[in-house]
């Protein structure tokens, strides 16, 4: 067999050479990997309907617990995709000689090696292979491969007369999720609780800043801004992956973004300082928020684990998290210690000069509301109105 041409696939650490002769549509194929398993099997294939698993007719390799090995033909169908068994076929529509499946020592691969006579349907610069790997194995069958990104990522069009890639979605699919991920963590994951700090710890007490306000709001709409693109992308993702999809993390993704859209309204629609109902769209303002930080935490981890990324990604973003939660831990010591103590100094100062009746009415008359930074009227520091 002369392999003329070579492809390294970009999925799976895989490697796959071919030779085509167009005259005789003649495709001897070379395709390999490694298998770490002490059993697991090896696919590859063609689909005449697209870059896909459904439909796509495969030489399939399998390795056993005691090394033998062995390789059959299988046609992937909609009901394989469900679950039912993958079972051997005879027929696959396609001419295919000389196929085998061995162990190459050399370079510790297990290959596929087949000549396969191409159809006239099947379009010889528009040719769609597909591959995989898996580590499960039932006699002849081959079980369920893995579920990460990399798996569903394993196929491409290429032209076999030309040597060149037409179409290889996995590679523009990787910088959008990339992105997705991003998006989020800069997002909710970041500018979202850096303006509840700003709103929490300067907007009174324990220490006034005149620019609380529209700091907070200007973390809060970018973090609207980004996260919402991000949500948006993994919309389009997910309606992408027509035959995978990861519903808990499209689900929390939904709620997120929909809550935060709630709370973004209260840049206009929160109540006035008098209205009656103030204190209880605080506590529900308040609530929802932290509400939100966690389940937003929970869904960036779970995005990680999807996407597998490099451990730098995940030991960032834990990074991130530790300097936020640290910087609010001491905002929060400060601010109980800051109250304790002037709280502690008001009454020895009220216990040493009793103020007589006339005074007092005074006093209580010329305190500033809600003013705990000034020392006149120390208030607990639970003041969060926004």
């Amino acid at each position: 067999m002369n392999i003329s041409q070579n492809c390294k696939i970009k999925t799976l650490g895989a490697e796959f050479g071919w030779n085509y002769n167009d005259r005789s549509r003649r495709l001897d194929i070379a395709f390999g990997a490694k298998l770490d398993g002490e059993m697991g099997w090896l696919a590859w294939g063609l689909n005449p309907q697209g870059p896909h698993m459904v439909g796509t007719r495969a030489l399939i390799g399998i390795k056993h617990k005691n090394d033998s090995l062995e390789f059959h033909q299988y046609n992937i169908t909609d009901a394989t995709r469900l679950g039912c068994q993958l079972l051997p076929i005879d027929d696959l529509g396609l001419d295919i000689r000389n196929f085998s499946f061995f162990y190459l020592e050399a370079i510790h691969y297990y290959m596929i090696k087949a000549t396969v006579f191409l159809p006239l349907g099947y379009n010889s610069s528009r040719t769609n292979i597909v591959w995989q790997i898996g580590y499960a194995v039932a006699d002849k069958e081959p079980k369920m491969h893995p579920t990460s990104l990399k798996n569903f990522d394993c196929a491409e069009t290429i032209d076999l007369n030309s040597n060149q890639t037409i179409t290889y979605k996995a590679h523009s699919r990787r910088n959008l999720r990339m992105a997705h991920g991003i998006l989020n963590v800069m997002g909710w994951g970041i500018f979202l609780p850096v303006g509840v700090i700003i709103a929490r710890y300067f907007r009174n007490f324990p220490k006034y800043w005149g620019l609380w306000y529209v700091f907070h709001t200007t973390c809060q709409i970018a973090a609207y801004i980004l996260g919402s693109a991000g949500w948006v992308l993994g919309l389009w993702l997910g309606k992408q992956s027509k035959y995978y999809c990861y519903r808990t993390h499209g689900i929390f993704g939904i709620v997120i973004f929909t809550f935060t859209t709630i709370q973004m309204f209260a840049l206009r629609l929160k109540p006035k300082r008098t209205d009656p109902y103030r204190d209880y769209w605080n506590m529900y303002h308040h609530f929802l928020g932290y509400a939100l930080l966690t389940l937003i935490s929970i869904n960036i981890f779970k995005g990680i684990a999807i996407l597998k990324p490099e451990d730098t990604w995940k030991w960032t973003y834990i990074g991130v998290l530790g300097f936020l939660g640290t910087t609010a831990l001491a905002f929060e010591v400060y601010t109980w210690t800051k109250f304790v103590l002037e709280r502690k100094s008001q009454n020895q100062k009220g216990g040493k000069n009793p103020p007589t009746d006339q005074n007092a009415s005074k006093s209580k008359t010329a305190q500033p509301q809600g003013s705990a930074g000034t020392g006149t009227s120390v208030q607990p520091p639970t003041n969060l109105n926004l």
